[in-house]
Formats: C-alpha cells, sequence, structure tokens
C-alpha cells in the first residue's frame, strides 16, 4: 500500500520532458534524453513492491535518469544515494527533486555499478538498468538483511533478481521477466554493449 500511495503522490509531471507533459500520467514509458527512458509507473511499482521496504531504509539506487523514482524511494525509506553516470541527467534530476521538495535524496555523478562505498552499507540496493551479471562491489556494499534488486541479461531475455544477504551467505530470487536499459559501467557493457573486460577486477571508490 505504501508504495501504491507514494505513486499517487509522486508529480510525475516534474520528471518528464516538457514536449510530453500530456502523457505524464500515463501507465507507460517515456524517453527522457541521452537513449534513456523514464518506466512506466506500474513498472516502478513492481520494483520497489521487490525491495521489502519498511520506511527505515538508507536505499543506493544506480541510475538516476529523470529522478522519478528517486522520488518515490524518497517517500518510503529514511534516505537515498542515487549515482547517475550521464552528467546531463543527473543536474535534471537535481532540480526536479529539489523543486518537488524531497531533500532525504542525494544524486551524484559516476559509474554506479561501483555503488559509492564512502556512504555505505545500505539496506537496500535497487539497479535501474540490466547488466551482464551482479555487480560485486554493490553486493559488498550491502548492510546484513539488505535487499539487492536489479534485472539480469541473459541470452533469451531479462530477468528480474533479488539478492538478499544473510550473514555471510547470498541468497538469490528470481522474480520474472524485465525489461530495462542495459546497464553500462566497469562492472556492466561496455559502450558497444558487450560485457565489461574488467568486470572481474576489484574496485575500490
Amino acid at each position: 500500500m505504501a508504495v501504491l500511495a507514494a505513486v499517487g503522490q509522486v508529480p510525475r509531471h516534474l520528471f518528464v520532458p516538457h514536449a510530453l507533459l500530456s502523457m505524464a500520467y500515463e501507465d507507460t514509458s517515456l524517453p527522457i534524453g541521452s537513449s534513456q527512458t523514464i518506466s512506466q509507473p506500474s513498472t516502478h511499482a513492481r520494483y520497489l513492491e521487490a525491495l521489502q521496504l519498511t520506511g527505515k531504509e538508507r536505499v543506493l539506487e544506480v541510475g538516476t535518469g529523470s529522478g522519478y523514482q528517486t522520488a518515490l524511494l524518497s517517500r518510503l525509506v529514511d534516505h537515498v544515494i542515487s549515482i547517475e553516470r550521464i552528467p546531463d541527467l543527473a543536474a535534471a534530476a537535481g532540480k526536479a527533486l529539489e523543486e518537488a521538495g524531497y531533500s532525504n535524496a542525494t544524486v551524484v555523478v559516476g559509474d554506479g555499478t561501483l555503488g559509492r562505498r564512502s556512504l555505505g552499507p545500505y539496506d537496500a540496493i535497487l539497479v535501474s538498468a540490466a547488466g551482464p551479471s551482479v555487480p560485486k562491489p554493490l553486493t559488498e556494499q550491502l548492510a546484513p538483511g539488505g535487499r539487492l534488486v536489479m534485472p539480469l541479461q541473459g541470452e533469451s531475455g531479462q530477468e528480474l533478481l533479488r539478492i538478499t544477504r544473510r550473514g555471510d551467505e547470498l541468497v538469490e530470487e528470481r522474480l520474472g521477466a524485465a525489461h530495462f536499459v542495459p546497464l553500462f559501467g566497469h562492472h556492466g557493457f561496455d559502450a558497444e554493449g558487450r560485457k565489461d573486460g574488467r568486470t572481474e577486477r576489484s574496485t575500490r571508490w
């Protein structure tokens, strides 16, 4: 219920391009520039429900995009750290979040596949793009009991995955089909859409 309430309360029109304002509240994905999209609200709701949030979490979001999902998280958790690799999108998202009055979200520019170790650990991590595998730095930054949700890109399509840290164990659950843009970065795909050859290298940031 909390997720659906957040979807109803966040002003989505602040997070879509001006030319698409008439479609802001339709249950459809929309382009936001730089070959990125804002997912349909029902997709965001499904995604957020998978995190099993209680309201007290410190959350890492990989892929700020328009900032709409960041705004939803801001209504559901204590604090959000959101990483966006494209500076123009990060700036626009930060401006929209400020205009909407969400002060418990911090947007930073960087490679989200590396996480943000200095601000962790995180009770939940949400990756808004499909990668070839789960980035190791992200699982390393999960707090005990923490959940990570992200889509994985396989040969036959994408599948949504939830990982829960239980002690030293990472428990995986498959949550069904997904459809997201590719995850680019050190532990994602390269510019040509191939798995980055550096993904197995240990990195601290």
